[in-house]
């Protein structure tokens, strides 16, 4: 078995794989390496076919390929920030032009009689390549260049504005959500403490459980909230202790109904999503202490649909009036506003405002975009 492993070993036998795209695209200098060589190809065998000769053809590029090449990237990194992009319309294209023209003139003038003439080509090359119209038409194909090159660059400078705008407003919208999750932790907070401060009042002896529900409701607050998408069932799970803190708190003088169908597991939701709905029902239409109160929540899951529906009984005026602060007010902004950023297209949002009752159904997709 060892003489197996170690010849495995000694072979050392691997899948072969391509390079990683990703690693050469994001190498600067390797691209520009692609574009050059690509230039030189190109030209060379479209300009060897031309005068049926490709080896002149070729050596004729490489020798100008430097000065090109300085007059491409004097122009991406010099002139387009420095003019272009700074909307300085007119100073660029006369940089440019004139650039374009002692390059022309270099390559025609100097370049063409003292190198590539006698060394390169002293057949081919003839004097009607000293001509004005030969200048002329080599400015041109420098414009040709030019005008790719700069188009490549503006490019990939829309692509970088793009992503950093991409970025600034992801890093706004998580800004966002935290600042309007935030804005329930405290308020939940404050509500089971004055809860906790009731019975202790009261020397109730149902203090120590609310202390021990409230613990894990602040575990899950602060642990598992921190997350995107949390699991339904532990969702629930938070808004039935919270339930249970209010039952503790209530006792019989509220009936509360909690009911669940469906396939709740395996579905995830934004964390925090539902509980501005339930603590409403119990703070504007319960927290009177008034006989015959009465909650209900019902949760129906049906594929990747979520219908959650909390209804309250409106006791007396003042909560009556609540309520109307909480359906225009900033409770309800608040949801609404998570939901229109986490579930853009994807959810309903129905209030019903009756002269004994108070509804809000919500129904939200759950399936992944």
């Amino acid at each position: 078995m060892d003489v197996k492993l170690n010849a495995e070993r000694a072979l050392d036998v691997r899948p072969w794989s391509l390079p990683d795209i990703r690693n050469i695209t994001q190498n600067r200098l390797l691209l520009h390496l692609f574009f050059w060589t690509g230039y030189v190809c190109f030209f060379g065998l479209l300009y060897g076919s031309y005068i049926d000769d490709y080896y002149n053809a070729f050596m004729i590029e490489l020798i100008e390929l430097p000065f090109k090449i300085t007059l491409v990237y004097f122009n991406m990194y010099f002139l387009m920030p420095q003019y272009l992009l700074q909307k300085r319309y007119l100073e660029f294209f006369v940089y440019l032009l004139l650039m374009m023209l002692a390059i022309g003139t270099l390559m025609q003038f100097v370049l063409m009689p003292i190198l590539i003439h006698p060394l390169i080509c002293p057949t081919t090359c003839t004097e009607d390549n000293l001509t004005l119209y030969r200048f002329v038409k080599n400015v041109v194909n420098l414009g040709y260049l030019v005008s790719i090159s700069a188009a490549i660059y503006l490019l990939k400078n829309w692509y970088s504005h793009q992503q950093s705008a991409q970025a600034l407003a992801q890093d706004k919208l998580e800004a966002e959500l935290k600042f309007l999750k935030g804005q329930i932790h405290p308020h939940f907070l404050f509500n089971t403490l004055n809860s906790l401060y009731s019975l202790t009042l009261k020397k109730s002896e149902n203090a120590p459980e609310v202390v021990l529900k409230l613990s894990g409701l602040m575990d899950y607050m602060l642990y598992d909230a921190a997350a995107a998408k949390v699991p339904l069932e532990k969702e629930l799970n938070y808004i039935q202790n919270y339930i249970a803190l209010e039952r503790i708190r209530y006792g019989n003088r509220v009936d509360i109904t909690y009911t669940e169908s469906g396939g709740i597991a395996g579905k995830l939701i934004a964390p925090m999503m539902l509980l501005p709905f339930v603590e409403n029902a119990f703070k504007h239409g319960v927290s009177t202490e008034t006989e015959n109160a009465w909650i209900r929540v019902d949760v129906k899951v049906q594929g990747d649909k979520l219908t959650v529906l909390v209804e309250n009984c409106k006791c007396l005026e003042k909560a009556s009036k609540s309520h109307r602060d909480f359906a225009s007010g900033i409770g309800l902004k608040n949801v609404q506003r998570r939901l229109e950023l986490l579930y853009e297209g994807r959810y309903t949002l129905e209030v019903e405002d009756e002269a004994e009752s108070y509804a809000v159904q919500l129904e939200l997709d759950l399936g992944e975009e």
